[in-house]
């Protein structure tokens, strides 16, 4: 009989911690390798997308590319199951921060910034290291199914530290308007798709796709200082090699504050900030597309355009 995914999941957090580290690296790579010789349906989409960042590509680079990012992707995961067993230490040597300098200055002035994140590398080692050594991190978080996952992966990053709202549940707006206006954390917002039908159109890696509106009408809404932040993983060597226990690290790239027009409508205000923070990312994603993590359709030309049409309509009704 088959296990289902939270049960996979549930099992993984609770014994990967005893496989050694070696070993749990190489089936990572291993699983990494099967599921894209399997052509599944996520490795199609995630090929599709490379395309956008790498449009001078040939169809041969494209799958070389396809299968570092799923190695990638499940390097995550196989940090994920064990990151609860991960020192302060090790948690430290492992994440290397690049333009910090800004956001240092607006938290320690008791300024609550938003960061604007695609889903690059690894997000929850980025939280955990935030929580610690920035403030207090709040993010939404979409719910998956099985509900099982779901739960699973909010307890893993409540225990992390990190404050989870869910994607779809009521007042999750308003508790993000809140927390902005208060000192004492960041808000960090996985924003590179729309989960809400409020999304907004951009112009991404050269093409037109829709992402969350959250960050830029948080910073419209509030003054609340929005930056965007590309996470990426690097090699480790030598000394932060064996201080991080791993040989693999990441990169929190931060990038300036964006301006927000002082002109405008709320929602053309909106849609030009949301396009600043876009562009930054794509600028992270460009250089690092191995470590973009995107399985599913974001690009107009890949949704179905009925369907598209609705939720155009719906969000502007």
């Amino acid at each position: 009989m088959a296990l289902d995914a939270g049960r996979l999941f549930h099992l993984a957090w609770r014994h990967a911690g005893a496989v050694p580290a070696p070993v749990l690296r190489g089936v990572t790579v291993v699983a990494a390798d099967v599921v894209w010789l399997m052509r599944t349906g996520g490795v199609q989409q995630l090929t599709r997308n490379l395309a956008r960042a790498r449009p001078t590509a040939s169809p041969r680079e494209l799958r070389r590319l396809a299968r570092a990012g799923m190695r990638s992707y499940m390097r995550y995961y196989g940090e994920a199951f064990v990151m609860r067993h991960a020192t302060p230490e090790q948690v430290e040597a492992r994440v290397r921060v690049v333009g910090y300098d800004e956001t240092r200055e607006l938290v320690a002035a008791g300024v609550t910034p938003v960061i604007a994140l695609s889903h690059q590398g690894n997000w929850d080692l980025a939280g955990v290291y935030a929580s610690v050594h920035i403030a207090p991190v709040l993010t939404v978080a979409e719910r998956l199914e099985p509900p099982e996952l779901y739960e699973e992966f909010k307890a893993f990053r409540e225990d992390l530290g990190m404050e989870i709202l869910t994607a779809g549940d009521p007042g999750v707006f308003r508790s993000l308007l809140r927390a902005a206006q208060k000192p004492g954390r960041i808000v960090c917002l996985l924003a590179d798709r729309d989960l809400s039908h409020r999304g907004v159109e951009v112009d991404y890696l050269g093409a037109r796709a829709r992402v969350a509106a959250g960050p830029a009408a948080l910073a419209v809404s509030t003054g609340a200082p929005l930056m965007a932040a590309g996470i990426y993983y690097e090699r480790l060597t030598g000394a932060r090699r064996a201080a991080a226990g791993t040989p693999w690290g990441i990169v929190i790239r931060f990038h300036p504050s964006i301006p927000v027009p002082a002109e405008g409508t709320t929602k053309e205000r909106v849609q030009v900030v949301t396009q600043r923070w876009v562009d930054d990312l794509a600028g992270d994603i460009r250089a690092h597309p191995q470590d973009w993590h995107m399985l599913q359709k974001v690009f107009v030309e890949d949704l179905d355009a009925a369907r598209y049409a609705r939720t155009v309509q719906k969000s502007e009704s």
